[in-house]
């Protein structure tokens, strides 16, 4: 019987002094042990384990029953007696057990388990494990590090809940783990605080920086991802709970605001450990920029930050997080990123971001992003937020900046929709020049002229593809349009009749070149399929279209027919509106001649 070998073997043991103990003795122990636990006897381990004669034997040999114990635990239901037994069985050896050997045991079943029960053992063991490291005398600092790491590694494979069902339903056991990993967690914090307290000069750094590692850890995983957002029927919104304890922590710590207002500079709080400063610089972009989300978005900690800082400040501090959130392509990141920039727009007044920040590396880059986001990302509310965001930080500048923004994304967008949104954006402005009192000289004379070199232009003269840019052709020509109509010849306010000669020769000209030929191309395709298809006596013949690389579904003749037409269409709509603005330049020319 189990139970009479596991008392034959500790009688043994009894009369050894605890230096006499063998490897042997070690195997035989954990053998028996894990035979009672597996034949149900787990109430009389408890007993044996309980007797004060059997304390030294337990010290030494106890930690060897943590792997079998939890095998044990998980195969019980809850409500069985025997279940509670070994849960009984855990508490004791968690205050009896060598500390040290008890925290490698603990910490290799954590490390060992996967897939479904991750949650399962990290919440089964963190109350051991917690009572264990608060009796570690050395190395402390060091356990508690390796502890949470050992816990997060294991979380981080996990997909995060994200839906309202999906946090509620909790299916993994995440969303209780990671508040369950924050109460371990709170008791060393409180130690750092109290000795922060007990002296100014605190010098013991090592555990501070093993709790920033975890709250660091923990912004990136779980809740870079997670959904943060107030849902209704939820009453405590288990990651928004997370959030705010690990806000606490750091607060508490006294590094929240550093990493907030100083991190962006390129500084970063004061490490004792160089190697830690260099590997938290290099990998905390995502953490901090899910801080800022928290912060500025959220409004987690909102009593917490001074409010002395201007609006312009506030997204300096932020442009490199809305960055690395913006490269993202996940929706739970990406969409932080676009609230986090919205926020911090929306607490500007509309012109008052002087242009000398588009000096600056990021404030070029994250309009970039957005473009990307605009034309390349597959959800459409995506899409048409990082239009609504583009046009608010537009906005938002100065009149040079505007200017300057403006020749940059031109430039850099390639996209003819953005181009031809951009161009609009121009003509607005043109407009505000003419009709305000107050001179803009960005708008008007020769750094207008210089805009336009860019804006009534074809990439590749007569040969441009026409349709591919139509979006930016019709920008253009009723830009075109509106300043042959609004400026007067005589004043000269936009300069478009002093480069007018340029503007003909590099834009109307090669534009007519190309209507035609384009038009005689997609005449003569539909009169080929026409053809085509009555040789074929049918309009069900169908050909394939490939578009990068993947192949699209066939098309009939019927269909590629309407996409030819389509197109005539298009380039119909681009000749009246040329054929309008050369009516106005010469009805405006011939005036002019007449008058003189």
């Amino acid at each position: 019987m189990a139970v009479d070998e596991l008392q034959a073997i500790i009688q043994r043991c009894q009369i050894l002094e605890e230096a006499d103990f063998k490897g042997e003795d070690f195997n035989l122990f954990q053998v028996a042990g894990q035979k009672c636990l597996e034949d149900g006897y787990a109430a009389q381990l408890l007993e044996v384990i309980q007797n004060e004669k059997n304390k030294v034997i337990i010290k030494n040999m106890g930690w060897n029953l943590i792997s079998p114990l939890v095998r044990c635990i998980f195969m019980y239901k809850q409500e069985d007696d025997k279940r509670e037994h070994c849960l009984r069985i855990l508490d004791q050896l968690a205050q009896l057990c060598n500390p040290k050997e008890l925290f490698l045991g603990l910490l290799e079943q954590i490390e060992q388990t996967s897939g479904e029960q991750v949650c399962q053992t990290v919440m089964l063991l963190l109350q051991p494990l917690q009572t264990v490291l608060l009796k570690l005398q050395s190395k402390k600092a060091y356990s508690v590090g390796l502890s949470l790491a050992m816990i997060m590694n294991q979380l981080t494979p996990l997909p995060v809940p994200y839906t309202k069902q999906q946090i509620q339903e909790d299916k993994l056991g995440l969303c209780q783990c990671c508040n369950a990993v924050v109460d371990f967690a709170k008791p060393f914090v409180n130690e750092v605080v109290k000795n922060m307290e007990k002296s100014s000069e605190y010098n013991d750094m090592e555990l501070k920086e093993e709790l920033i590692k975890f709250c660091m850890k923990s912004l990136k995983y779980p809740l870079l991802t997670a959904q943060l957002e107030q849902l209704e029927g939820i009453e405590e919104h288990p990651f928004r709970r997370f959030a705010t304890e690990i806000i606490d922590i750091l607060w508490n710590l006294g590094e929240l605001i550093p990493l907030v207002f100083v991190h962006h500079k390129g500084d970063s709080p004061h490490w004792e450990n160089q190697e830690f400063a260099d590997i938290e610089k290099k990998n905390s972009a995502d953490s901090l920029a899910c801080l800022s989300y928290l912060m500025f978005v959220q409004h987690f900690a909102v009593e917490c930050y001074p409010v002395v800082f201007s609006p312009s400040y506030l997204l300096l501090c932020n442009m490199t997080h809305i960055e690395v959130l913006l490269k993202r392509t996940e929706e739970s990141v990406l969409s932080k990123g676009l609230d986090l920039f919205e926020s911090c727009l929306l607490r500007m007044e509309d012109n008052s971001l002087l242009h000398h920040y588009l000096e600056l590396r990021d404030f070029v880059n994250v309009p970039q992003d957005l473009v990307k986001i605009m034309t390349l990302c597959p959800m459409e509310h995506m899409r048409k937020k990082s239009l609504n965001i583009l046009q608010l930080f537009i906005d938002k500048f100065d009149t040079e900046g505007k200017y300057t923004l403006f020749r940059c994304l031109l430039k850099t967008s390639s996209h003819a929709g953005v181009e031809g949104y951009i161009i609009k954006n121009i003509k607005d402005q043109i407009h505000l020049a003419l009709t305000k009192e107050y001179d803009n000289i960005w708008f008007t004379g020769h750094h207008l002229i210089s805009l336009l070199d860019l804006v009534l232009s074809l990439p590749e003269g007569a040969e441009t593809d026409l349709l591919q840019n139509s979006d930016r052709i019709m920008a253009s020509l009723n830009l075109l349009r509106y300043l042959v109509i609004k400026d007067c010849e005589s004043d000269h306010q936009t300069g478009v009749w002093i480069t007018l000669g340029k503007i003909e020769q590099n834009f109307l000209k090669p534009l007519r070149v190309g209507l035609n030929m384009s038009k005689a191309h997609y005449e003569a395709e539909i009169k080929n399929k026409k053809e085509n298809r009555k040789e074929a006596h049918s309009s069900n013949t169908v050909c394939s279209v490939t578009v990068s690389g993947e192949k699209m579904p066939a098309m009939t003749t019927g269909m590629q027919l309407q996409v030819l037409h389509s197109a005539l269409f298009t380039f119909d709509l681009i000749e009246s509106v040329l054929a309008r603005v050369e009516e106005l330049i010469e009805v405006k020319t011939k005036a002019v001649m007449d008058e003189n």
